[in-house]
Order: structure tokens, then C-alpha cells, then sequence
């Protein structure tokens, strides 16, 4: 077997927003908003089916999946691999739209259902040590509990450092597939006790994937890859900017050039062809 990386679009859509196959989904729900007994989703609804581009480069036809329980529940689930500006204030913004639009102007207030937000992040979120955390609305002085119907979830992903013998509760071991997904060539043990995340596993083996499916990952693979090149190339130019700055603003302070090549960290060379560069526009 082998399995797909998680964070990649395709994947991450193919196994939590396929119509077909809502197990893993109603699964992944249940782990990571620890409900239980009555509680539990059962079945689910998708609002934005697992679809691939179809052609290379072209943007996932999905950022996220939306679902709704047999309750009318509504649940948002959202991989983010890199810390965007505003994040906080844009996952709020997103399940709170899902709330209020559930019901048109004039209707009544008691047929909103609760919306829950859960957003697995491939960086840090926040000062808790723990890799999931729950976000409620609680009364600040005796952590009463009234205003319930908006909920966040985040599993941060670099916070996770569990080992496979280490795992206990159903999140742990969804994290634990969500990032170890790559370096895994059989479905581990502890799969075979949850159907649904036993089917993610079924689902992420590129092994049983289409052509056209297979290309659709690749190319989110490349695009994303690409993307990093460019990012990297802008920073590098940015670096080189405020040397050049920094080299030229000393020089006509007539700072001695060992002195500026040391508080630089470079070389005597790499100053005079700065100043040489410089001096030659």
C-alpha cells in the first residue's frame, strides 16, 4: 500500500468529502468534537462533494467540506497548511455565516442549529501545549456553559509528537493518520476498531486511485511546490535588498570595511562587490 499525504487538497477531499463514503467523515466528526452516546453524529449530508481539478494547475474546486448531521447540525472541516494572516478572525467569520444563514429574515430564531468549526493547521495556534484544543462560549467567572450553538476544534499538527504505541483516544489516532499517512505501508491495528477511519485508509492507498485522480494530486503537489520556490525567491530578494541597504548606508558613513563585512556576517569580497555594484548604477 501507499498511502496518500493527508494535507494534500485531493486527498484531504476524496476521504472527508466523499458522498459515497461518509464514514470516515461522521468518524473524524465524533473524534475530534468528543461527542458521544446521543450526541454522536450518525449520518451526514455534503454540502461540497469531493470533486479534482481537471487540468494541471487549476485550484481545487473545494477549500474545505461542509456537512450536515441528521440534527441539522452543520459542521466545517478545513485543512490549512499554512498560517495566514487573520485566521483567527476568518474561521469565525466563516461558521458564523453558516449559522446566521440557516434561517431567511423574519423566521425564528429557535430553528438555527449549532455550527461547528474544525480546523486541522499544520502550524502552532495558540499558547496550549496540547495539540487539540475544544473553543467554547463559556461565562468567564463560573465557566457556565449557555451559549452553545458555535463551537471550534483545532488540531494543530506540529504540536502532535505521539509514537503508535501511544495512542488512546479516537482523535489520537485520526492525527496520528493525518500526519503519518506518507510513511505508513499498511493499515496499522488499532484502524481495524473504527470503521470509518479503517475506509480513510482504504481511500487514501494511491494504489486504488484513477489515472485522472492520481494526476489531479500530482498536480496540487507540483503547484504547491512551486508556490514555495516563489515564496522563497521573494524572501531571498527581500534579504538581499536590506544587505545592500545596510552595506551601502555604512560605506558612505565611512564605516571601515572589515568592520562592516563583520557586523554583516560576509566577507570583504562580497562587500566591495556590493559597494562596486553600487558605485557602477
Amino acid at each position: 500500500m501507499q498511502f496518500a499525504d493527508i494535507k494534500n487538497d485531493i486527498a484531504f477531499r476524496k476521504i472527508f468529502g466523499n458522498e459515497q463514503k461518509t464514514a470516515p467523515l461522521i468518524s473524524f466528526l465524533n473524534a475530534s468534537l468528543e461527542l458521544e452516546g446521543a450526541h454522536q453524529v450518525a449520518s451526514v449530508t455534503i454540502a461540497n462533494p469531493y470533486q479534482f481539478p481537471r487540468i494541471a494547475g487549476e485550484k481545487a474546486t473545494i477549500l474545505d467540506v461542509r456537512a450536515t448531521d441528521q440534527s441539522g447540525r452543520k459542521f466545517v472541516v478545513e485543512m490549512q497548511v499554512a498560517d495566514k494572516t487573520g485566521f483567527d478572525k476568518r474561521v469565525q467569520y466563516y461558521i458564523s455565516r453558516d449559522y446566521s444563514m440557516q434561517i431567511d429574515k423574519g423566521e425564528d430564531y429557535p430553528l438555527l442549529h449549532p455550527a461547528y468549526f474544525i480546523g486541522i493547521l499544520d502550524f502552532p495556534f495558540g499558547a496550549d501545549t496540547d495539540y487539540h484544543t475544544r473553543h467554547l462560549i463559556m461565562n468567564k467567572v463560573i465557566d457556565e456553559h449557555l451559549l452553545k450553538d458555535i463551537q471550534f476544534s483545532f488540531i494543530e499538527l506540529p504540536k502532535f509528537t505521539k509514537e503508535i504505541n501511544q495512542l488512546e483516544t479516537p482523535i489520537d489516532k485520526w492525527t496520528y493518520f493525518i500526519k503519518h499517512s506518507e510513511e505508513l505501508h499498511v493499515i496499522p491495528d488499532f484502524a481495524n476498531e473504527d470503521e470509518g477511519l479503517k475506509t480513510a485508509f482504504l481511500e487514501a492507498d494511491k494504489y486504488q486511485w484513477s489515472k485522472e485522480e492520481l494526476k489531479a494530486y500530482d498536480n496540487v503537489t507540483i503547484k504547491e511546490q512551486d508556490e514555495r520556490g516563489e515564496k522563497e525567491i521573494i524572501a531571498q530578494k527581500a534579504r538581499d535588498a536590506r544587505e545592500i541597504e545596510a552595506v551601502v548606508g555604512l560605506h558612505q558613513n565611512r564605516v571601515p570595511l572589515a568592520i562592516i563585512a563583520k557586523s554583516l556576517n560576509m566577507s570583504e569580497e562580497q562587500v566591495l562587490q556590493i559597494i562596486g555594484n553600487q558605485t557602477n548604477k
